[in-house]
């Protein structure tokens, strides 16, 4: 069950005037009883579930003089100050009308005509009780109500954005972490790549390395043939000076002895 501490309060008066209209148009109870039963409210009760559907406890009672002032204010005012008004300007009526009667005819008696002032002025004293406990309406108005519901919905939107804005910009650091890991990884990958590309190659030739080493090889076997016919041919021309030298000594022999002879 709710509680609340007293009528005086903006929820009070919020919640009295709820009651009213609970009582008034949905239980369709009389106009005279509804004012007994919101005095009551107003003055010394305090299980305010007895009059409404909603279980509402009131902590502290305002009394005759507070509460018979809140109910003049928030009900009595407030609900039937076009009805008391109708009345002074009724009575107001009669009054010119007992009069002008008065004047031209003897049908009206002055007891009659004093009955209307009598009344007139009993009317407009309770007008003046009537607007002296008009409510204060900067306090009442629904506008004021409607105003920090919307001051409220407006702060929520403002901690809703700025939450939002913090998310972002979380979100924008995360991205740009998630981005400089991504490239990291990209490049660890391009690296393991270049990595196992050099392994294969080491382990397992490729074709075109093998064909390069095939004519390497051939070039060789060319390069050591032609060595060896170097050396051939060498060896050709040395023995062919060695007999060119052998020729020329034997020439030298045979001239000395032919020479000794003589």
């Amino acid at each position: 069950m709710e509680k609340i501490d007293t009528l005086s309060t903006i929820a009070g008066r919020k919640l009295l005037q709820k009651i009213y209209y609970e009582l008034r148009f949905e239980r369709q109870i009389s106009g005279f009883r509804t004012l007994i039963m919101c005095y009551r409210l107003c003055t010394y009760e305090r299980e305010l579930s007895k009059y409404t559907k909603s279980g509402f406890t009131l902590l502290h009672p305002l009394g005759f003089w507070a509460g018979t002032s809140l109910w003049m204010e928030e009900i009595v005012n407030r609900f039937y100050y076009s009805t008391i008004n109708s009345f002074v300007y009724l009575g107001a009526a009669l009054i010119l009308l007992l009069v002008g009667v008065r004047k031209y005819s003897t049908i009206i008696s002055d007891d009659l005509v004093i009955s209307g002032i009598v009344f007139e002025s009993l009317m407009l004293v309770f007008m003046f009780i009537l607007m002296l406990f008009s409510p204060n309406e900067d306090i009442n108005n629904d506008n004021v109500y409607e105003e920090s519901a919307e001051k409220e919905l407006l702060n929520e939107i403002g901690e809703i954005g700025r939450d939002f804005a913090m998310v972002v910009v979380q979100l924008e650091s995360i991205s740009s972490s998630l981005k400089a890991l991504n490239d990291r990884q990209f490049e660890l990958i391009n690296r393991i790549d270049q990595i196992s590309k050099y392994q294969a190659d080491a382990s397992s030739p490729n074709p075109e390395m093998l064909s390069i080493m095939k004519e390497t090889n051939t070039s060789l076997l060319g390069f050591k043939d032609s060595i060896n016919d170097l050396n051939d041919a060498a060896l050709k021309i040395k023995t062919e000076e060695i007999k060119l030298e052998l020729r020329k000594e034997l020439d030298k022999v045979f001239v000395n002895k032919l020479t000794n002879n003589e």
